[in-house]
């Protein structure tokens, strides 16, 4: 984990410091339910909702009229009910085809550290026979991720846009429960805003 960690810090910092790109700012807020990929879309808006929220920071890292290569850093908060609060940290590269001038597609891989909090209690029997809080401060965990979305620009003539964006993200956590859940899948729906800096 210790490796991972390192790797993400070295790939943050190459991201923040390449010179002369545009940069960027994201906010979403997203809803999301543990399925195998692609299997509960409608289950994100009419289920049971878990809802989360996503800061970034990006670089367009090689623009051309019709399309651009952008790497990102996100950080963000989860609250799946019952299971737990999850804290992600992750790198995003990604590639966004423009159809126009204000409509575009896009799609992104990342990699990067979850810390995940029990949302419920965790107990222990101790020597006296007692139940103790067995809760801790959570567990150090690897996860990985797969976006497909759409994005909007409100004004592309100005001299920082915003863009509207909306995302449909696959996410992996592990190991979750090494014995019986090594892999939990959560399917995530996000709408956000991405403004140029």
């Amino acid at each position: 984990m210790r490796h991972l960690l390192i790797t993400l810090v070295i790939l943050a910092s190459v991201i923040i410091a390449s010179a002369q790109r545009q940069t960027y700012v994201s906010a979403a807020f997203f809803t999301t339910q543990n399925a195998i990929p692609f299997e509960k879309f409608s289950g994100l808006l009419k289920e049971t909702i878990h809802p989360g929220l996503e800061i970034g920071y990006g670089r367009i890292l090689k623009p051309k009229e019709k399309h651009e290569w952008f790497g990102e850093v996100k950080m963000g908060y989860f609250y799946h009910r019952f299971v737990q609060h999850g804290l992600p940290l992750y790198l995003n590269f990604g590639y966004r085809y423009k159809f126009n001038s204000r409509l575009a597609a896009e799609t992104s891989i990342g990699a990067g550290y979850m810390h995940s909090i029990p949302a419920t209690a965790k107990l222990k029997l101790n020597e006296e026979g007692e139940y103790e809080n067995n809760k801790g401060i959570g567990r150090m965990q690897a996860m990985a991720t797969y976006a497909i979305g759409f994005s909007y620009v409100l004004n592309p003539t100005a001299a920082k846009t915003i863009r509207v964006f909306t995302s449909y993200q696959q996410r992996l956590q592990f190991p979750f429960v090494k014995s019986y859940v090594p892999l939990l899948p959560y399917n995530s729906f996000m709408i956000g805003l991405i403004k140029s800096k």
